[in-house]
């Protein structure tokens, strides 16, 4: 089914589908508890599997041994991480889930940006193209209402 395509286009498509799993499950989810709180349990319930998970896979490695650049970042991320849920929460408890989905992923846009600005990435036309339209098409989306 996967073979030929790339490693990294299997993995995106899989967090794609467990990214819209979350998204579905957290609306269902947020029906009776407040936003901040309900983002806190996932939290802590992710605390958990993940080191689960790396331990029953046999890739526990010692994160004191990382330089303290890939720490900077690491912790930075995690930080971006934390307030990206919690807005997005915030934004399903109010909104649907179809409509604050296609918003929040926006930020493909903005990553492309910031790619460009920063990594010295350089998308091809199409990659262009395809961008403004999935922008495009997330706000019209987000306007149907």
């Amino acid at each position: 089914m996967f073979a030929g395509l790339p490693l990294w286009f299997i993995w995106a498509l899989l967090s794609a589908v467990f990214a819209a799993a979350s998204a579905v499950f957290a609306k269902v989810g947020l029906e009776e508890v407040d936003p901040d709180l309900a983002t806190l349990v996932r939290t802590f319930v992710v605390s958990i599997f993940l080191p689960l998970l790396i331990f029953a896979a046999g890739k526990w490695s010692n994160p004191f041994v990382l330089s303290q650049q890939t720490w900077i970042f690491i912790v930075l991320s995690g930080i971006a991480t934390s307030l990206s849920s919690l807005c997005f929460f915030r934004a399903l408890k109010e909104g649907d889930v179809s409509l604050v989905v296609p918003v929040d992923r926006l930020s493909l846009l903005v990553v492309a940006l910031i790619g460009f600005v920063f990594l010295g990435e350089r998308p091809t036309i199409y990659a262009w193209v395809g961008l403004v339209l999935i922008g495009g098409g997330g706000l019209l989306f987000s306007l149907a209402k």
